[in-house]
């Protein structure tokens, strides 16, 4: 048994209080806005300046994070946000579903690159791996805010959270675990070079979708989110995910073995 001796704000300055969920979704940013302008000083991705780089982030922080709350707030428990209005913008409060974010980053970056004469995947393949990180330090933070926790269990692991009966699994460390083995995996593809556009991007969404799926299972559902057949509304989504990455991987196995057909006839 392990008590839960963790603080939601990593500083303050003066009556600012630093929260460490806001700080980690700034420092993926960062990170990802690093990446991406060394990736167009190095031109490893045609059309892509430095300045657009940053104009990007900028585009992507807004359509992402307003996303990500949006479908926290219509999909997971649109009950309590119709009562409590003000806590819609609240997002330091945690409560930003990873879904939604993904589809506001989807919808940001395929307007951005057909405005800019970019391939999709050429930016995709590359900002996947920061958020990948980003999201690791995201699940620290849950663990920090004691939320998103799991069932009870007696392993000599579990914790002990405010207010919470039980010693329950600590889903936000489970988490960050297998979210930090992806964003090796990740990079490994990336390092390797030899793989078509597109497969960096999609991976993550087929094995993000598969783990999310399977570990929910011993995940206590948010407050107001519907349980269908024993699944959850976010193992619901990311069967969804796991779907359409499995339609993508059949489409582009199918169009090589096409390739393949015309270069022996």
């Amino acid at each position: 048994m392990i008590p839960w001796d963790a603080s939601p704000i990593a500083f303050s300055l003066g009556p600012l209080a630093v929260r460490w969920y806001g700080l980690v979704y700034a420092l993926g940013f960062l990170l990802g806005y690093w990446v991406l302008r060394k990736a167009a000083r190095q031109k490893l991705i045609p059309n892509l300046t430095e300045k657009l780089a940053e104009d990007y982030i900028l585009f992507l922080m807004l359509g992402s994070i307003i996303m990500a709350r949006l479908a926290q707030v219509i999909i997971y428990d649109p009950a309590y946000y119709a009562h409590n209005l003000l806590e819609i913008p609240a997002v330091w409060h945690g409560g930003l579903s990873i879904h939604g974010g993904l589809l506001g980053a989807i919808i940001v970056t395929m307007y951005f690159c057909k405005k800019h004469n970019i391939k999709f995947y050429h930016i995709a393949d590359i900002a996947i791996v920061p958020l990948a990180l980003a999201f690791v330090f995201g699940k620290l933070a849950n663990y920090a805010n004691a939320e998103l926790y799991g069932t009870k269990t007696d392993a000599p692991w579990c914790v002990v959270f405010p207010n919470i009966d039980g010693c329950r699994h600590p889903m936000q460390i489970y988490e960050a675990f297998y979210g930090y083995a992806i964003f090796v995996m990740l990079v490994v593809l990336q390092e390797s070079k030899r793989f078509a556009d597109g497969v960096i991007f999609w991976s993550y969404l087929l094995i993000y979708g598969v783990s999310r799926f399977i570990v929910n299972f011993w995940r206590v559902p948010e407050p107001g989110e519907t349980v269908l057949f024993g699944i959850s509304t976010g193992q619901w989504l990311s069967l969804l995910t796991v779907f359409a990455a499995l339609i993508w991987f059949g489409m582009m196995l199918s169009s090589h073995r096409s390739l393949m057909r015309r270069a022996k006839a």
